[in-house]
């Protein structure tokens, strides 16, 4: 069994859990994080705890990188950058657009990720020496040259009201000048809607490389661009993220930077 195959059961295996979780919110412990719209529950915890455990299982020399329990890169060649429950909120009113991503970085460079919905039984997958694909067939990036034609996606940060760039301003830029905006709420599922070209592209701030990782790669393997708004920077860390089809990338960023002064995201507070 390959690696990626190893990492989508235990994707998968985390999402069942979930799923049990889900069945019974009325007896799940719900509590906020430092900011107060930012939720944490019993589900993101355990779900947490057994990725970690079967991921130490398969991978014995290999160290974790989490959103609920590890909050720095550990020692080692290879890391997993794991959320065990990505869209807590939509989780918590029972929305289906909740997901497990886990990204494997060898030596600093992404060569797999995985990313499941369970509630809808999508699987989303890449690896150095697999292409993206959505239930085990084919994907790639839309072929969405104009912003004029497509469909976006993006989200806000849940401490919007005290962050300068709380993303509201580039919303309102771009509201007039294309078909439509999403906000699904789990910026892993953004990812891989677009990595399968059902949104055509995808910017989001103040994202946390567990939030990126595999979705990220996942477009890129899919045949997308994954930058910053800026170009060139570290999207899995720079805490921005731009994606699409090379084309509309270029002319999301020309909008995204007009009569822009300061590099993005500004992390200041209002």
């Amino acid at each position: 069994m390959s690696d990626l195959e190893i990492v989508s059961g235990i994707a998968k295996e985390a999402g069942e859990l979930l799923q049990t979780y889900q069945k019974k919110l009325s007896n799940l412990k719900i509590s906020s994080k430092t900011a107060s719209r930012d939720l944490v529950t019993d589900a993101d915890f355990e779900s947490e705890k057994l990725i970690i455990s079967l991921l130490k299982e398969k991978f014995p020399d290999s160290s974790c990188w989490s959103e609920e329990t590890f909050s720095e890169e550990q020692g080692g060649d290879v890391v997993w950058c794991i959320d065990p429950l990505d869209g807590t909120v939509n989780f918590v009113q029972s929305l289906p657009f909740y997901a497990v991503s886990i990204a494997r970085i060898t030596k600093g460079v992404i060569d797999l990720g995985v990313v499941y919905v369970p509630e809808l039984d999508w699987l989303f997958s890449a690896s150095s020496d697999v292409p993206s694909s959505f239930n085990a067939e084919p994907i790639t990036v839309s072929s969405t040259s104009s912003l004029k034609d497509a469909v976006l996606a993006t989200g806000f940060p849940y401490r919007r009201h005290l962050l300068v760039d709380n993303n509201l301003e580039n919303f309102n830029r771009l509201f007039l000048k294309q078909r439509g905006i999403r906000r699904m709420g789990a910026a892993a599922i953004d990812l891989c809607l677009v990595s399968c070209g059902r949104l055509d592209a995808f910017w989001e701030l103040h994202l946390s490389p567990w939030d990126v990782a595999a979705g990220g790669y996942i477009v890129e393997r899919a045949g997308g661009v994954v930058d910053t708004i800026s170009s060139g920077g570290d999207w899995l860390r720079d805490k921005n993220i731009l994606c699409g089809p090379l084309a509309l990338v270029e002319e999301l960023r020309e909008e995204l930077l007009r009569e822009r002064s300061r590099d993005y995201p500004d992390v200041g507070y209002v």
